[in-house]
């Protein structure tokens, strides 16, 4: 059985979608977009050498246009600070005394929390807004 050149490409193609699957890789599904570009190039008539250019310009092309967008975004705050990784970001809670190096033990979701202060100045006992989270010890800052 002999299989056409656009038959290879979609071929080409999924099987860069399937390893896509398999690994996550998103610019994998880029050079996929390649590899269908060039099948239509091949089902238009067009030579082998016009195929690998077309799949390379297209592939390529994408892969790098995806790149440019993922740079240009605004990326998430660290996972210590981000509210949509830690949802204890933004809670408050009562600190009564505040050790000489900045740290205090606190009440906090039914147990005693580590504190680390984590605002401008001294630290002072009241409310406080947890702001980041380190391992089992809160950042907080003075409620404003």
């Amino acid at each position: 059985m002999d299989l056409s050149a656009s038959t290879w490409w979609w071929l080409i193609a999924g099987g860069l979608v399937a390893a896509e699957l398999a690994t996550g890789t998103f610019y994998l599904l880029m050079l996929a977009l390649g590899a269908a570009a060039a099948a239509l190039a091949a089902h238009a008539g067009l030579s082998g050498t016009a195929q690998l250019v077309v799949a390379a310009l297209g592939g390529g092309g994408a892969t790098a246009l995806w790149h440019f967008k993922r740079a240009k975004a605004p990326r998430s705050a660290p996972p210590a600070t981000n509210r949509d990784v830690n949802l204890d970001i933004g809670q408050s809670l009562r600190v009564e005394a505040w050790n000489a190096d900045g740290t205090a033990r606190a009440p906090y979701r039914g147990a005693m929390w580590s504190v680390r202060h984590a605002g401008a100045g001294a630290p002072a006992p009241g409310e406080h807004v947890i702001v980041s989270v380190n391992g089992n010890e809160l950042g907080v800052a003075p409620r404003a």
